[in-house]
Order: structure tokens, then sequence, then C-alpha cells
């Protein structure tokens, strides 16, 4: 992970059912980087108790200097490094599509809502529609226990260090549930709005969630993610009275960076604007 935004290599990523409270470790310790010249070396570190460059399993003492130059420096994240993710997300995409499965990548800053807004439409369509989750963040179960209470199936995964979710990572979380066709797959990825932006995890669609008790500056401080994303719910719009939010500049700077984007604007405690979301699943399910 280092190369493509910082996060760390040692980082230990598990999945967790949280049903039987089985956890498995799920680290991939190849290491990537691009050379001035376009190439791309992959190697892999020992994670023991030493951390040796020297080690034989190093592919060269050329990609060892190489890695030890490349450490400390700025470099650019050219699409080549996103190659492997890339493929793994295209045959999770192959996966969901051949048995009707609605997968989408729920993405926001922490504290927006997510949880809360997953956790009510669990509850409000479980009559009508299947939906099962991927619960993605750096430590604890706290809200895959939360969307368990809700009866749905749940898998956590926790990435440690890492600040996203990956398409190697979402295919090992769906491997373990019991996928029904013609359902929803809800990924709830890591609190962050900057690195789920360059990840394709092989979704119908990003869905990006904004509270109102956020800077409605946002789509403007971060477009990638917004122009990334087909979706953008407004959440607890119940508040408003109670804050100096503007919305229509909020909306404004929204369709600004991504004209295309369709905007929901919700409230998980009142219910407000929810029907309009839920249409949305329910239509788009229906295509699949």
């Amino acid at each position: 992970m280092c190369v493509t935004c910082g996060c760390s290599d040692d980082s230990q990523v598990t999945v967790t059912d949280v049903q039987t409270g089985i956890k498995k470790a799920i680290n991939d310790h190849s290491h990537t980087h691009t050379l001035p010249d376009g190439r791309v070396i992959t190697h892999s570190h020992d994670h023991g108790d030493h951390h040796n460059h020297n080690h034989h399993n190093h592919a060269s003492t050329e990609t060892a200097q190489i890695h030890a130059k490349m450490h400390g420096t700025t470099i650019s994240l050219e699409q080549s490094i996103l190659r492997k993710n890339d493929l793994i997300a295209a045959q999770n995409r192959g996966w969901f599509k051949g048995r009707n499965i609605l997968a989408l990548n729920l993405v926001s800053s922490p504290g927006s809502g997510k949880t809360t807004l997953l956790t009510r439409t669990i509850k409000d369509l479980k009559d009508r529609i299947n939906i099962n989750v991927i619960e993605g963040d750096q430590e604890t179960a706290n809200d895959a226990q939360r969307i368990r209470e809700t009866g749905c199936q749940v898998i956590q995964i926790n990435t440690g260090t890492g600040c996203h979710l990956e398409a190697d990572m979402v295919e090992k979380g769906y491997s373990q549930l019991n996928l029904p066709t013609n359902s929803i797959l809800m990924i709830e990825n890591v609190g962050n709005l900057v690195c789920p932006a360059l990840f394709d995890l092989g979704e119908y669609a990003k869905v990006a969630i904004l509270s109102v008790t956020e800077g409605e500056d946002k789509p403007l401080k971060y477009p990638h993610m917004f122009r990334e994303s087909d979706i953008m719910i407004l959440t607890k719009i119940d508040l408003l009275p109670h804050l100096q939010f503007d919305v229509d500049r909020c909306l404004e700077y929204a369709k600004q960076v991504n004209p295309n984007i369709q905007i929901f604007q919700v409230s998980s405690t009142t219910g407000e604007g929810l029907n309009n979301w839920y249409n949305w699943l329910e239509k788009t399910l229906s295509l699949f």
C-alpha cells in the first residue's frame, strides 16, 4: 500500500466473520515500485522477526537498492500500480453480475453517518430486499456488530494502518458470505475521502455520503471522490435548523465537480428523504 498512498505495508489486514467470531489474516506482502523509466518492480518482504532487505527471497540487489531509494521520495501514482487491483476488481464485477448482485461502495469521511444510514436502510427494506454487508474499518468490529443486530449477514475487514479497502479484500469478504442472487452487497469503506477514490472494488457504483455537519465545500476539497461517485447522499438534514450549512451551495459544488451525480437528501433519524434512496435501490436492482 505504501506506494499508492502512504499506508504501511506492515498493516495486519484481517477478515472477521462477525457471526462466528472467526478471524483470518489476509495480508499480501507484495510491494510495488514504479521507476522513472516506467518499469514496475514488485517484490515481497519477509515480515518475520527481522525486516532484512538482503533476504534471499528478494528478487535482486538492484530491487533492494531501488526500494531503499524510493522510500522518502514523492512519486507519481500511475495506472500500472493499480493494475493488480483492477484485475481482481474486474473478476469481482463479473462474479456480482453473474449472480445479479448489486454491489455498492459506500465512501465518506469518518462520522458522516454511513453506518446509521446503512442500518436504517437494512431495517426498512428487510422485507423487500436481501442486503448483506462488508464492513471496513482500521480497527474494531463495533460497526459490524451494529449491522449484525439488523439480522443481515456481515463480514468485518480490519485494515490496520491501511486507509482503504482493496479489491482482493472484498473478494475475501464476499467469499465468506453466502450471497443469494438478486440481492444487494453494501461495502462500507474505511472513513476517508482520498484513497478509496483510487481503488476499484468491482462495485456497480460508488456512493459518497456527506453530512450537513461537515463543510459544504467538501466536493471541491475532495473532487476526485465526488467525480468518481454516481450517487451523493447528504445526511443528517434534520440538523439543518441548528447549523450554518448552505445546502444549495453544497449541491452546486457537487454538480460542478460531477454534473451527472445523483443526489439524495436524507435523515436517518426522521426518515425524511429515505424513500427516494430506497426507490433508487429497488429500481437499480430490478435492472440486473
